[in-house]
């Protein structure tokens, strides 16, 4: 099953709001969710963005594909940040280890 973080649209017509959800890829884009982690309202000023963080690093720890507008809205929040860095620093050292066995 293959697991995305997208959002899910709300509202009245010309009055959008969204919720951040993690979703099956194979849902409709209102259909069933498997957790909802936050919410996006565009027409405030500034619009609000509210992102679980935890629950959000969570499931992309888990191998979640956040879709491209929920990875700049996590990019804006300073999730999508951490992850990499996250990602990053568990990189490292393996280089380093494979360097140190091969010499």
């Amino acid at each position: 099953m293959s697991v995305r973080i997208r959002l899910k649209r709300l509202g009245a017509k010309k009055r959008p709001f969204y919720r951040v959800v993690v979703a099956d890829q194979r849902s409709p884009r209102d259909g069933r969710f498997i957790e909802n982690i936050g919410k996006y309202h565009p027409l405030e000023d500034p619009s609000l963005i509210e992102i679980d963080a935890d629950r959000a690093l969570y499931w992309l720890r888990e191998g979640a594909q956040p879709s491209n507008t929920v990875r700049v809205l996590m990019t804006k929040v300073g999730i999508w940040d951490t992850f990499t860095a996250e990602k990053a620093a568990v990189k490292k050292p393996s280089k380093a280890k494979a360097a140190s066995t091969a010499s």
